[in-house]
């Protein structure tokens, strides 16, 4: 079977040619939108406990990491930060609100989860907000639920976001979904998407790119990035 570009993606393995065959009238142009932000969702060093181990052994200690996957997006995605930075873009974070008073028993997902030490929420010190970074704290999976965030990103006159982070089929999709709601572009960078199920971080990427987001790869990001215009240039 060929694959075309718009499906030359990390699904391409898992998505049968009957499948494919019926989404091929999502066919279009993708791309990274304008005046775009990085938009990174919940990068915090939960994700990442217990070291760069396949999943299935890292779990039965840290319920929450995502393993190696979580460890394999760091290389990209601070290529992916450095590129936005230099572009001089908004970066906009979010992470879970874990103030003891912030509503009770409210969770992003219906999952059973263990109790957590609040200082795991921090983000992973190698993508550290710097100063004029924008902190969003959450307590669903979207970053935009009940958070001032879309009016940050209007007053900014932003009107795309490029999107990172964990969970491809939790908070980056509710997010992703929302964003495009919202009526900004929504741009997925495959290699800075992770997930702790391979195959839910596949099909959602699959089923995003052909509904609400351009999926594109990091070299495509930075190249555009790399073009913008720099302001006083």
């Amino acid at each position: 079977m060929t694959i075309d570009a718009f499906e030359d993606h990390c699904w391409k393995d898992v998505v049968p040619a009957d499948i494919l065959a019926l989404y091929s009238h999502y066919r279009r142009d993708v791309f990274v939108g304008p005046n775009p932000a990085l938009l990174a969702i919940d990068l915090y060093e939960l994700a990442y406990q217990g070291g760069a181990l396949p999943v299935a052994e890292v779990t039965k200690t840290y319920p929450s990491s995502c393993g190696t996957f979580a460890w394999d997006a760091i290389a990209p995605t601070k290529r992916l930060f450095d590129a936005s930075r230099a572009a001089g873009i908004p970066v906009v974070y979010s992470t879970s609100d874990t103030r003891p008073d912030n509503g009770g028993n409210i969770k992003a997902t219906n999952r059973r989860k263990p109790a957590v030490d609040p200082a795991l929420y921090a983000i992973k010190a190698e993508f550290k907000p710097q100063p004029g970074d924008t902190v969003i704290t959450k307590m669903r999976a979207s970053a935009f639920f009940g958070t001032p965030l879309i009016a940050q990103l209007v007053q900014r006159g932003v009107q795309s976001v490029i999107i990172c982070g964990e969970s491809t089929s939790g908070c980056v999709r509710a997010t992703a979904v929302e964003a495009y709601s919202y009526g900004l572009h929504v741009t997925l960078v495959e290699q800075c998407c992770f997930d702790r199920n391979l195959l839910a971080h596949k099909f959602n990427l699959f089923d995003l790119h052909h509904k609400y987001a351009d999926v594109l790869d990091i070299d495509s990001v930075v190249s555009h990035l790399d073009a913008l215009p720099r302001k006083g240039a």
